[in-house]
Parts: structure tokens; C-alpha cells; sequence
């Protein structure tokens, strides 16, 4: 069910919930969260499909604040329409789309005040340009976690570097989860017989991918072995991740993605593998990030520290570019 608010204010959004909740049943029991989207006009579906997918695994509130760019022009008069879907239209979740123009989209944090579940934690996210300071945006503020994609910016290295300098606990960004399949792999080699240490790991990939970046940084922690990053054109794959080697006495262990959802592991004395590495899909991403709500202190650490090492180490060198 679609309900339709046409200029409309935060006090009756939550009045017309209670009358849908008294004539539809208890649709906000059971919420474990108010998960907050800020999006802009014309961007909001793909959003709201991811969020509802993932509310089969933790239902919610979504609560999706719509502005435009140029909200703050004058001649944009300041009006809130909103849209509350239930049921069927809003996956195990209730969604409320609230669409702000004028002077009434300056202040976000007003917009949600009133319509986040009472005694809930809050989960903020950004699926397009995210703010400079996620922590200190007004929809930051009030969020336990803040959920980026450095991706979807128009420069996703100086946005992933840019949160390497304003990292507070409970940040977290999409080019970090998509790494967790790629994680668990190499974990999953390495804990492998023969237990040898490794001497070198190059990791390659897209020139403007930040979750290459940060596979490297966290392998270049865990491993304490300089990595050597690598960029790489005319890969089958144009975008993300395309290898990651790691050296040691036995040989070399190579883990390559020629093909958008399959990778081929290369072993020595081994057969070669070919293995399921789908890049993860919004709904993926959104749903682990869910699953826990205290800050990611291994992501911490690799922001913080893994990111600065690895651009300490490369200092001085030349990026290599594989034909």
C-alpha cells in the first residue's frame, strides 16, 4: 500500500502512521532499526529496492530524505511531500519518502526527528555523494552508523582518502564490504598447508578503485610485507579488483577475476580452480553493514593506519600499468 502526502509536515507524516497502523495492524512492531537514506530527486528507487531486500533480514524503519542540488535556490518554494509505503510495496520494513524543496531541505535533521522509532539505533546512509565529514553532517549526528560509497563519487579515491582523515568509530563505507569475499578467500588460502610466510603481494586493479586500495592496505597489515599496487588496463574487467599474488618459497599463489563473477585460483602443485566471486550486490553490502551495529575496528585500523602506510611505502615510486 502507497500512501501519497502531498505538502505535508513531520507531524501529520506521523499522524497518518498511527492511522495506518490502527487500521492495518501493528505494522511497526518488531523494527530493530530506523535506517536513514539521503538521496537525491530521481535516485531513490534503487535505494529503497536494496533497503527493502535487506529488511527480510533486519526489518525497519527506512525513512529516505530527497533533496535536490540546488535546493537552497530561491525560486524553489520551501514544501515537504512525502510517500509512506507498507506492506507488499515496502519489502518486511515501512518506508517513508519524504522529499524536501526549497528552505525546507537546509535542515535534515528536523525532517526525521519526529519519524525515528522510538529507542531504535539509527543507521545513516548515503548511496550517492556522500558529505565531506559523514560524523558531522546532521543526519550523522543523530546515527550510530554511517554507511558511505565512495564509488558512487565523482572521484572515489579522494572521497575514500578523504574518510581516512575524518574516520570517527561507527563509519563505514560499501568499498570495504565488497572487499569480504575477496578476505575470506585469501584467508581461506593462507590457512592452507605449506603455513609459509609470504615475501611480496602485489594487489591490481582499476585506477579509480578504492576497494583496491583498501585490500591492500589491510593485506600489507595482516601480512607485514610491503604490497606493491598496481594498475591495470585492458583487463577483461573493467572496474574493482583484478588480482592479487602473493609470493613465497613455493611458489606463487595468484588469485586473478577475469570475468565478473568468477575468479581462477592458480596454486602451486595444485589444479587450477575456478572459483564464485560475484561483485556484491547493493542488498549484500546493506545487509552486512546491518548486521552489526558497533563500529568496524578492523576497518578502523585500515583507514586509519593501513591506508597511510601503504601510501608511505609507495612514496617516491611509480604506479606500474600492466598492458
Amino acid at each position: 500500500m502507497i500512501v501519497d502526502l502531498p505538502n505535508t509536515t513531520t507531524s501529520k507524516i506521523s499522524k497518518a502512521l498511527v492511522r495506518i497502523r490502527e487500521e492495518g495492524g501493528a505494522v511497526a512492531l518488531g523494527r530493530v532499526l530506523t535506517l536513514i537514506i539521503a538521496t537525491e530527486f530521481g535516485n531513490e528507487e534503487e535505494a529503497i529496492e536494496a533497503a527493502n531486500d535487506a529488511s527480510r533480514e533486519h526489518p525497519m524503519r527506512v525513512l529516505v530524505i530527497s533533496t535536490s542540488s540546488a535546493a537552497s535556490e530561491s525560486y524553489q518554494e520551501p514544501r515537504v511531500d512525502a510517500q509512506i509505503r507498507v506492506g507488499g510495496d515496502a519489502g518486511a520494513s515501512e518506508v517513508i519518502v519524504v522529499m524536501a524543496y526549497g528552505d525546507a531541505a537546509l535542515d535534515q535533521e528536523s525532517l526525521v526527528t519526529g519519524l525515528l522509532l522510538p529507542d531504535a539505533p539509527v543507521v545513516a546512509w548515503w548511496p550517492g555523494e556522500a558529505p565531506a565529514n559523514a560524523s558531522e553532517s546532521p543526519l550523522g549526528r543523530i546515527a550510530q552508523r554511517r554507511i558511505t560509497d565512495a564509488a558512487a563519487n565523482a572521484n572515489p579515491l579522494e572521497a575514500m582518502h578523504r574518510m581516512c582523515k575524518t574516520y570517527v568509530p561507527g563509519d563505514t563505507d560499501f568499498a570495504w564490504t565488497r572487499l569480504t569475499l575477496w578476505r575470506a578467500q585469501l584467508a581461506a588460502v593462507l590457512d592452507q598447508p605449506p603455513y609459509e610466510s609470504i615475501a611480496a603481494v602485489t594487489v591490481s586493479g582499476a585506477a579509480a578503485s578504492p576497494s583496491t586500495m583498501l585490500l591492500a592496505a589491510w593485506l600489507q597489515m595482516q601480512l607485514e610485507v610491503t604490497v606493491s599496487l598496481e594498475v591495470t588496463d585492458g583487463s577483461p574487467v573493467p572496474t574493482g579488483i583484478h588480482s592479487v599474488v602473493l609470493e613465497r618459497k613455493s611458489g606463487t599463489i595468484q588469485l586473478e577475476r577475469n570475468l565478473a563473477n568468477i575468479a581462477t585460483l592458480t596454486q602451486p602443485d595444485q589444479p587450477v580452480h575456478d572459483i564464485s566471486l560475484p561483485r556484491r550486490s547493493l542488498r549484500d553490502c546493506l545487509a552486512e553493514e546491518l548486521r552489526r551495529l558497533d563500529p568496524d575496528s578492523l576497518f578502523g585500523d585500515v583507514v586509519r593506519r593501513g591506508v597511510s602506510e601503504l601510501t608511505e611505502s609507495r612514496s617516491g615510486t611509480s604506479t606500474k600499468a600492466k598492458k
